[in-house]
This record gives structure tokens, C-alpha cells and sequence, in this order.
């Protein structure tokens, strides 16, 4: 006679796992439709012009913002802006926790004071994204081809308009994304952003093996161009799953009158990339500032304006070393905002927590400054061959595609924390799976 344990638990992990299979539906689901609205085009604009115009600043700011949109901002959609004034406003409500005391007080009022602090990055988001929208909607109607302009009937009731469509648009793509944070599987405003790099992927090599077959591009360089993505794509797998883990000794304790319980021991992970993908695109956004804009000025004939845009271009020598110089600088500056050894050290002193050989208190904060230090440096050197290798290629080599570190990084990155996800799910479904079976066998 078949044991029925087994089957209701097999039964019971099959409805666990067709839970994990309606997240995962909902998240593609919610992903389609990010998608489906990058090609609903803004009304009264000329999306021909707006094309043209980033084929020839691709390499630009906007190609950067282009990229990150998924192409929604070549079409001029109404998800043009995507998620980037939420980026913005989220990146400057951090450095005004660290700049207000107030704002730093209601960060360790627990679970309220964050709720709180989303709630002001949503106002600052709705201010960044209106004004981003209406300077996007002033710039629309400069633009033109010959006789034609990109903007039908420029006014007022346009700008107003394109304002109010582009706010709506991100408004909307932030509150999908928050519903596949709730209802999904991973982080939804990265996986949105993820979606709209990814979905460049399939036009990029086809375009590969289209100058292949025309004999631009020869079989071997197709393949190092290949190989080289394969190592990059392990190394930085590598160095974002790295940690240096930090050995922590808890006291013994006393459980009831004669009970001592036996000291604990854990570790404090500390990431070798601990500022992420945050400094590239910090630092590529800044640089990308001055060449988009010595681009605009270089139709003026000045000798000195066209050298300072040649050494400003992508690969050019100013180009590749102020920003190496600024992931490095960000890439500090991003760490001590996010981790503070002092906070920890006295955290670790609360709890009983001591690493061992380390005297709790100020050498503790000392020790850890000196970890984080040293951590920081490999880090900032991993982030800027990541990113200036990509640049290096593109600038010498011709490669036809933007291949970015950052796009890279993040790719990866979110790549890693929705498998993470996905497999903590199926390993609490199994653990449900055996705490259930094991009451039933002791009945």
C-alpha cells in the first residue's frame, strides 16, 4: 500500500512550486508590457528626426540614456525617460541622508523611517522628472532636418503636454517595477532596466554577423569578440559573488538556572565591489557631459574646440583617463556612504559580537576602516578595467556595437540577484517540504 506522506508531500512542494512559476509569469508578464509601451510614440512629435539625431550623438549622453531606456528615447515614447529621474532622485535622497541629520534620524527609525524616506524620493522623483521632461520637451522643438521639424506645433500646450506624458510614463514604468518587487521574482526597477538593455542584445549581433558577411568583420575577430565577452562575463561573476568575510566570536550566555549556552560564531560579509554599479555610471554620465556638449560646439570652426573634442571622444586620451579617475573617486566616496565602520563597530559592541584579536570599540572601527579600505581599492581597479576595456575596444578595434562596462555590470549584477531569489524560494519550499513531512512522520 502506497504511502500517503509522500504523496501529499510531493503534492504540497508541487503547489510551492507552481507559486514560484506565477511569480515568474507575472514578472515576464509586467516586463512585456515595459516593452509593449516603448513603442507607443509621444503625440506631436516626429520620431524620424528624433532618430536621426541620436544615430549621430550615439555615443553620447543620450546614446548612454538611450541604451538604459531600451530604445524608448530614439523613439521618443512615452516611456522615454524610463526610470532614470527615480535613479537620479534615489542617488540624491542618499547624499542627503548623509548631509541632513534629520534625514539621518528617521534612517534608523526602522521599517517607518524608510517607508518615509521612499515616500520623499517619490516627491523629489515627480520634481526630477518634470523638470527633465520639460527641458526634453524645449529641446524637441529646436530640432529639425532641412524643412522639416521635429515638433508639428510647438507652444506651450505641447511642452506642458510632453511634460505631463513623459512624468506619467515613468510614474507608471516605477509602479510596474514595484509591483515585481511585491508580486515577482528580483528587484523591479533593476530588472526593468535590465529588459530594456537586453532587449538591444539580438539587433547588436545580428549586426555583427551582417558586416561579417560583407567581410567588415573577419571570422577570427568575430570570435575574439566572443571569447573576450565569455571572460568578462566570468570575471565579473567572480568579483560581484567575491566577499571577504570578517570573523565575528559571540560570548557564552546563560539560558535559565544552569544552562550556558555555547558561544556563537558567524561572519560579516564584505563585498569586494561594495559601491556596485553605482560609480560608472556616476562618472560616465559626468564625462559624457563635456563631449556631448563639445559636440553640439564643434560646428563652429574653432581649432581649439576640435582638438578639445577629439581628446574628449570616446577612447580619447582625456576621456579614458578622467574617467578612470572619477570610477575611482566615486567608487570611495559611494562606500563610505553606504557602509560606515563606526555604525557596525557599535552594532557588533551592542550584540556582544567581538572579532577576534580585536578589542571591541575603536580599534574595532579602526580595523574595519582598514578592510574596507583595502577592499575599495581592489574593487575600484576591477571597475575601471571593466569599463575601460569595452571603451578601449570600441575606440580602436571599431567594434559596431555599444559593449559598455556599465550595461555590463548591471546586467550581471541583476542577472545574479534574480537567480539568488529564485533559489531561495525553492529552498524554503524544500524546507517547508521537510518540516511538513517530518511532523507527519512523528504523529
Amino acid at each position: 500500500m502506497a504511502k500517503k506522506p509522500n504523496s501529499s508531500s510531493s503534492e504540497g512542494l508541487w503547489s510551492k512550486a507552481s507559486t514560484l512559476r506565477n511569480r515568474i509569469l507575472f514578472t515576464l508578464g509586467v516586463l512585456v508590457i515595459c516593452r509593449l509601451g516603448s513603442y507607443i510614440p509621444v503625440p506631436g512629435v516626429n520620431p524620424l528626426i528624433i532618430k536621426d539625431f541620436l544615430s549621430g550623438n550615439s555615443q553620447g549622453l543620450l546614446g548612454m540614456f538611450d541604451l538604459f531606456s531600451g530604445g524608448s528615447l530614439g523613439r521618443m515614447t512615452i516611456f522615454a525617460l524610463n526610470i532614470i529621474p527615480y535613479i537620479t532622485a534615489a542617488i540624491m535622497m542618499q547624499l542627503f541622508v548623509v548631509i541632513s541629520p534629520t534625514l539621518a534620524e528617521l534612517k534608523k527609525d526602522g521599517e517607518n523611517g524608510r517607508r518615509q524616506i521612499n515616500q520623499y524620493t517619490r516627491y523629489l522623483t515627480l520634481v526630477v522628472c518634470f523638470v527633465q521632461a520639460m527641458s526634453m520637451a524645449f529641446g524637441l522643438e529646436t530640432l529639425q532636418s532641412g524643412s522639416l521639424r521635429a515638433v508639428d506645433d510647438p507652444g506651450w500646450m505641447f511642452r506642458f503636454m510632453t511634460a505631463i506624458t513623459l512624468t506619467s510614463g515613468t510614474f507608471f514604468v516605477l509602479w510596474m517595477g514595484e509591483k515585481i518587487t511585491e508580486r515577482g521574482i528580483g528587484n523591479g526597477v533593476s530588472l526593468i532596466i535590465f529588459a530594456g538593455i537586453v532587449s538591444n542584445l539580438p539587433f547588436a549581433m545580428a549586426t555583427v554577423f551582417t558586416l561579417g558577411e560583407k567581410g567588415a568583420l573577419s571570422v577570427i575577430a568575430i570570435i575574439g569578440i566572443i571569447v573576450m565577452i565569455v571572460v568578462i562575463i566570468y570575471g565579473v561573476v567572480f568579483v560581484e559573488t567575491a566577499q571577504r568575510r570578517v570573523l565575528v566570536k559571540y560570548p557564552k550566555r546563560q539560558m535559565g538556572n544552569n544552562k550556558i549556552s555555547a558561544g556563537d560564531t558567524s561572519y560579516l560579509p564584505l563585498k569586494i565591489n561594495n559601491a556596485g554599479v553605482i560609480p560608472p555610471i556616476f562618472a560616465s554620465s559626468l564625462l559624457l557631459v563635456p563631449s556631448t556638449l563639445l559636440g553640439f560646439f564643434n560646428h563652429s570652426g574653432s581649432p581649439f574646440l576640435s582638438e578639445l573634442a577629439i581628446f574628449f571622444s570616446r577612447g580619447g586620451v582625456l576621456y579614458l583617463a578622467f574617467y578612470a579617475l572619477l570610477i575611482i573617486l566615486f567608487a570611495f566616496f559611494y562606500v563610505s556612504v553606504v557602509f560606515n565602520p563606526k555604525e557596525t563597530s557599535d552594532n557588533l559592541k551592542n550584540s556582544g559580537g567581538v572579532i577576534l584579536g580585536i578589542r571591541p570599540g575603536q580599534d574595532t572601527t579602526n580595523y574595519l576602516t582598514f578592510i574596507l579600505n583595502r577592499l575599495t581599492v581592489i574593487g575600484a581597479a576591477y571597475l575601471v578595467l571593466v569599463c575601460l576595456l569595452p571603451e578601449f575596444l570600441i575606440s580602436k578595434m571599431s567594434i559596431p556595437f555599444y559593449f559598455g562596462g556599465t550595461s555590463l555590470l548591471i546586467v550581471v549584477s541583476v542577472t545574479i540577484d534574480t537567480i539568488t531569489q529564485v533559489q531561495s524560494h525553492l529552498m524554503s519550499y524544500q524546507y517547508q517540504s521537510v518540516l511538513k513531512k517530518s511532523k507527519i512522520m512523528g504523529r
